[in-house]
């Protein structure tokens, strides 16, 4: 769930912790202080008085300063911050209730204590599978951190790791190749780990202003954008359902190496590795460089090895970079725009779509997704609330594997040819209502959200389709969209775009512009056209209730001609609003939608959607 969306649905206290950590910063001089300047002066300077969107702008804003704090907490080595980051930067996390986080937090020390006893059984072991080599690395990292831990006692002080001694064990561990889990269950090992009680924990969290908690809801929520940030703080350059993607690519000859050089049981099935390789917190940096190459091969064929993995797996054409470094920062950057991306790829209703018809091609999905993100909630299978995990429409399919996939297509008569996956989502792509969903980037005449979006339109056709979408949302608000009666009605110089025909006689008209401008201010033209088509309904003995001019929004100047004007009972009606009262009014009590809240000069969004919403 996004920052902004949080921060809505909390008080001001339940917010208060995170909004003192980025005054403090903000107070040392931070790199973007002009940029945050510009916002806070808007409002009095006070970061309490800033709207929710802003401050998660700031947030962004002081991105680097942020992890330098988090950072700063890594010095108290025994602070068990990495076990819950570990935990909260997992797939499905973002949202959990107490209980759900207690037993998580449970099941991570349990699990812990069990992995550091096989560790040291196999350090000690002859027999073990692990390799002298990887035994001597572990070895030499525990050595260190046993001796910077506890030097300080024979000085008669508290046993604990200083800052310095901290960034030297760091870098011994960078150089010898551990990764994350391996760190941890080593410091862990020599460092006493102890169930710590669970809202000892959250406050620890809340006051570090990594999650914020619900009282009413008994909720934690970690923004996906503090999501991301942990990641860098635990090295983790990719999300987990990317690093899954990028796997499930790589033959089982290639996953059974990784699987040997990290120590991870090569008996295990090859999806049973891939889930282990993503929890041992192996650098994706790391395997995209040495781990996923055969013993001996040239710079020029891991690079070229790279690109085919890119261009033909995960479709990405053109991987930038010259170099081998260059070219994984690429595929991390171009993980990285899809994550932060808004975008579905799908409609909502395509989605919702296609999880049903999941669920009766694979009974147990459900199951399965609540395993692999620890969803908590019975059923999941809904568009809406994986959203709100930030688990879109590709990431369901990448978990499928090779047979169910064929099954779900010839079940519900999906393409064959070419890749099925890409298949599957251009069947559920539901592009009426993917149009309707941008609506909005219609009315601006915004091509390139468009393409994003997966829509392809040429600019010349954006004027039709934007009054072509505007017909299906007043029919989806239950009015008579009588284009019939309006085509009676036309001349060959007087063309209104929609009627409305309310019956007995009376109507209300809908004229559509689309604009690239912030303002749509082209009152005198539009208002000439406007009263030509007043006068047309009146020579026909029309009564005319409302005149609803519909953009993406309006200029100062152009409300204030219409409030001037007396001749027309003219409202102004912005794209975004009446998109809104669309949704709003389907979930309402309404049979059709009451016109008369149609009143005001700009129709005015908050007061329509709080009368549908009683």
């Amino acid at each position: 769930m996004k920052l902004e969306k949080i921060l809505d649905k909390l008080g001001s206290l339940e917010k208060n912790s995170f909004i003192k950590i980025i005054d403090n910063i903000i107070s040392k001089n931070p790199k973007n202080a002009k940029e945050i300047e510009k916002i806070l002066s808007s409002s009095d300077k006070s970061l309490k008085t800033v709207d929710n969107q802003n401050i998660s702008n700031i947030f962004e804003l002081i991105s680097s300063e942020f992890i330098d704090h988090i950072n700063c907490e890594f010095q108290e080595a025994n602070s068990q911050l990495d076990i819950l980051i570990d935990i909260i930067i997992r797939d499905g996390n973002c949202i959990m209730r107490q209980d759900w986080f207690s037993r998580l937090y449970e099941n991570e020390i349990k699990n812990l204590k069990t992995k550091i006893k096989t560790l040291n059984t196999e350090l000690e072991d002859d027999k073990s599978e692990l390799s002298d080599s990887r035994k001597r690395d572990y070895k030499i990292y525990k050595s260190c951190l046993s001796v910077a831990y506890s030097n300080d006692i024979a000085n008669n002080r508290e046993a604990k790791i200083t800052s310095d001694e901290l960034s030297i064990i760091l870098t011994l561990a960078k150089q010898l190749g551990l990764s994350q889990e391996e760190i941890k269950l080593i410091n862990y090992s020599i460092l006493p780990v102890k169930k710590v009680e669970i809202q000892d924990v959250i406050n620890n969290l809340k006051n570090l202003g990594i999650a914020f908690y619900s009282k009413k809801e008994n909720t934690i929520y970690v923004a996906d954008e503090m999501v991301r940030l942990l990641r860098k703080v635990r090295q983790k350059e990719v999300a987990d359902k990317f690093y899954r993607r990028t796997l499930k690519l790589l033959r089982e000859p290639i996953i059974n190496q990784i699987a040997k050089n990290h120590n991870i049981d090569r008996k295990l099935s090859a999806s049973q590795k891939i889930e282990k390789i993503i929890k041992e917190g192996i650098s994706f940096t790391e395997l995209l460089s040495n781990d996923i190459y055969r013993e001996g091969i040239t710079l020029t064929e891991k690079k070229k090895t790279l690109n085919e993995l890119c261009e033909k797996s995960l479709n990405i054409q053109n991987l930038k970079g010259s170099t081998l470094e260059d070219k994984i920062s690429s595929l991390i950057e171009y993980f990285e725009n899809v994550e932060k991306d808004e975008k579905v790829g799908i409609s909502l209703d395509g989605f919702d779509k296609m999880l049903t018809e999941l669920n009766v091609s694979l009974p147990n999905l459900n199951k399965d997704l609540k395993e692999i993100f620890e969803l908590q909630d019975e059923y999941v299978l809904t568009a809406n609330y994986l959203l709100d995990y930030n688990i879109k429409p590709r990431d369901i399919l990448d978990l499928l594997e090779k047979p169910d996939l064929t099954k779900f297509i010839k079940d519900n008569g999906v393409k064959q040819r070419g890749d099925d996956t890409l298949n599957i989502l251009d069947h559920y792509k539901d592009v009426e209502n993917l149009y309707l969903e941008n609506y909005e980037n219609v009315a601006y005449r915004n091509l390139n959200l468009l393409k994003e979006n997966g829509i392809m339109i040429k600019e010349s056709e954006l004027g039709l389709k934007f009054e072509e979408l505007t017909k299906i949302i007043f029919k989806g608000l239950a009015f008579n969209v009588d284009d019939k009666f309006k085509n009676q009605l036309n001349t060959q110089k007087d063309m209104m775009d929609i009627l409305l025909n309310l019956g007995n006689n009376e109507i209300i008209i809908v004229e559509c512009k689309t604009s690239k401008e912030k303002g749509y201010n082209k009152f005198s033209s539009v208002s000439r056209q406007l009263k030509s088509y007043q006068n047309l309904a009146l020579k026909n003995n029309l009564r005319i209730v409302k005149i609803l001019l519909v953009a993406p929004e309006f200029s100062d100047d152009f409300v204030y001609d219409c409030e001037m004007d007396t001749e027309m009972n003219l409202s102004l009606l912005t794209a975004s609003t009446l998109s809104k009262i669309h949704e709003a009014f389907k979930s309402s009590k309404y049979q059709e939608f009451p016109h008369v809240l149609f009143r005001d000069i700009v129709i005015n969004e908050e007061r329509i959607l709080k009368a549908l919403s009683k």
